[in-house]
């Protein structure tokens, strides 16, 4: 065996199994590091633009500061010192607004999403078309003819409730467990653009208008079906004999669930949350609509800097840094059960 042959055979085969080979591993390890640069380079661009005077914006693309231009503070200054308030108020309303949401959604979430696994629904076709059509006898009532909405509304219960007790058991057409499911997800791909104006002349009557509570609200329904869809498939994997031996033990649904179910599903609880939290946290369409100033959201400030005079890069940056660093530090701490819930599911054992 010549040593021509000998180098060949150690560049491009392994020396053992569990290995890769030296040329195999460089050409794996650099396309790795050139995606993480693809990856990273945005961050690293806000990072510099945030740093940058407004005549190293517009003169053309700078990359290295101390070389290309001298970094200066007067963008921070400007958006902690000068605006003050202005920028405190907004965070704190995505603070609140975010985390209130996604406590709300991933909770009903996963009430809905554990009773469609272990619980066979059969809603009839008729409570369906009832229910639709009491809701909208008590819109025009209280939209047409002036009825107050509380009262409208408890008539409106009422009489749905005599419906269920007198006709709704003669009823034979019915939908089961994933037309539910089917139903639920169908309201996340309708764009949200659709019910916005609904909500707006529904919160404008209710004056939920710029408040905390009528984004929570509006944020944890949009958000809802996505948890419902996504640990149903965590919930469904876990072995009902758990639950049942709970069950002949005395244990009600709601206590197998929070003691049992949801810590054995908790790779997948952080994931579905970790998305939610995200999903809020970005969300722009309906606070543009559903807020002005008392419950002005981060994406409506940051969109603010686009002004007459054209974007404020600089001042965009700074506010998009401390926009997406409490997302990269949750992500970063949590990654270790985004990972297992991602993997869940693909091997049972």
């Amino acid at each position: 065996m010549t040593p021509a042959r000998s180098l060949h055979q150690r560049l491009l085969e392994p020396a053992d199994v569990g290995a890769m080979a030296p040329l195999a591993k460089l050409a794996c390890y650099g396309l790795l590091g050139l995606w993480t640069i693809v990856v990273l380079f945005p961050l690293y661009w806000l990072l510099v633009t945030s740093v940058k005077l407004p005549i190293h914006v517009d003169a053309g693309p700078v990359y290295l500061p101390f070389v290309d231009f001298m970094p200066s503070g007067h963008a921070w200054r400007y958006i902690f010192v000068e605006l003050g308030n202005d920028t405190l108020r907004p965070y704190l309303n995505s603070v609140i607004i975010a985390l209130g949401s996604t406590a709300l959604a991933v909770l009903f979430g996963s009430l809905a999403a554990y009773a469609l696994v272990r619980i066979q629904y059969r809603v009839t076709v008729g409570s369906i078309l009832a229910f639709i059509l009491i809701l909208a006898g008590v819109v025009a009532a209280a939209w047409r003819f002036g009825v107050p909405w509380p009262l409208a509304t408890a008539i409106g219960l009422a009489l749905f409730l005599l419906f269920l007790g007198s006709l709704n058991r003669h009823l034979k057409q019915a939908l089961g467990n994933n037309d539910i499911l089917f139903w639920m997800i169908s309201n996340r791909i309708m764009p949200p653009v659709v019910a916005v104006l609904p909500i707006y002349i529904m919160f404008q009557q209710l004056k939920l208008l710029d408040t905390h509570l009528g984004l929570i609200i509006t944020y944890m329904a949009v958000n809802l079906p996505i948890v419902v869809w996504l640990m149903r498939d965590f919930f469904a994997a876990i072995p009902v004999d758990l639950e049942e031996s709970a069950q002949i033990d005395g244990a009600s649904k709601l206590r197998i669930l929070f003691t049992i179910v949801l810590p054995l599903a908790r790779a997948g609880l952080v994931a579905c949350t970790l998305l939610v939290l995200i999903l809020a946290w970005n969300e722009y369409l309906l606070a543009l609509f559903l807020s002005t100033a008392d419950a002005q959201t981060l994406p409506i400030l940051v969109a603010a800097q686009n002004a007459t005079r054209g974007p404020q890069w600089w001042y965009m940056s700074v506010l998009i840094v401390i926009m997406i660093a409490p997302v990269i530090l949750i992500t970063v701490l949590l990654q270790r059960f985004i990972a297992q819930g991602i993997l869940v599911g693909a091997v049972k054992g």
